[in-house]
């Protein structure tokens, strides 16, 4: 149940010119996603709401979100074959965006199921696919309508424990990398911020540094890259290690 998404999320601040905002949130289901989407709802936002779960929990969730919200849009479907096509959609929706966050979740049975560097790859380019394409549909579109606009792609999968699962994380988080500075720096030049957060390997973990682990701790991390504080960032990894999951 989510009837605890009435109260604010605790320990996100709060930024009041956020209000009456357009964001596009893909990939929310009932343990990933909830904190974001409630943290952007009570900042009274207008809200596009993408997942592919049809469970309950998750109509339950849009529907008390739609009592905060300014506005709710809401895709229970996969984004499919055409991420482009659906990123469109969206922008339609609201005749324009201001904010993307796209979640990806690797599950442990995805990785447990690969079996060699081109299943991995494969995998890895499947679940960054849609991403890359929204990433796209949406800066263009914030650059045409001169929109100082934020897109966060926020990449989860478990802590790895052994040496696979460090390799697994530390490709996945290289891809990432690349990924988010090829797309900050084709808009560089324009008023379009894009960001990431990534898996830690088990070296990252040893090193000393911030890391995001919770799903307030993420929430907050979007709302400030879409505040005017989050302005002067772009091209930035940020660090999660084993995001804890809400239970439904």
């Amino acid at each position: 149940m989510f009837m605890s998404v009435v109260a604010p999320v605790p320990g996100v601040s709060v930024y009041p010119e956020l209000a009456g905002i357009r964001v596009l949130l893909t990939g929310l289901d009932r343990e990933t996603g909830v904190d974001v989407a409630r943290a952007f709802a009570d900042h009274k936002v207008r809200l596009v709401l993408q997942s592919a779960d049809a469970s309950p929990p998750v109509t339950e969730l849009v529907s008390v979100l739609a009592e905060t919200a300014a506005e709710i849009r809401f895709f229970n479907e996969p984004i499919g074959a055409d991420p482009v096509r659906f990123a469109q959609t969206a922008v339609a929706a609201l005749a324009g965006l201001d904010a993307v966050v796209n979640l990806v979740s690797f599950t442990a049975h995805e990785l447990a199921g690969l079996d060699g560097r081109a299943s991995v790859e494969d995998l890895v380019a499947d679940k960054l696919s849609a991403a890359v394409h929204i990433t796209r549909v949406a800066a263009n579109r914030m650059s045409l309508t001169w929109t100082e606009g934020s897109i966060l792609n926020a990449v989860l999968m478990p802590a790895p424990t052994t040496e696979r699962e460090a390799a697994l994380a530390g490709y996945v988080r290289a891809t990432l990398a690349a990924m988010t500075k090829g797309e900050a720096q084709a808009v560089s030049e324009r008023a379009v911020r894009v960001n990431a957060l990534g898996p830690r390997s088990l070296v990252d973990a040893e090193r000393a540094g911030a890391h995001l682990s919770s799903g307030p701790e993420i929430a907050s991390l979007a709302l400030h890259l879409a505040s005017r504080k989050g302005r002067q960032l772009s091209g930035h990894l940020f660090d999660a290690e084993q995001v804890v999951l809400r239970d439904c």
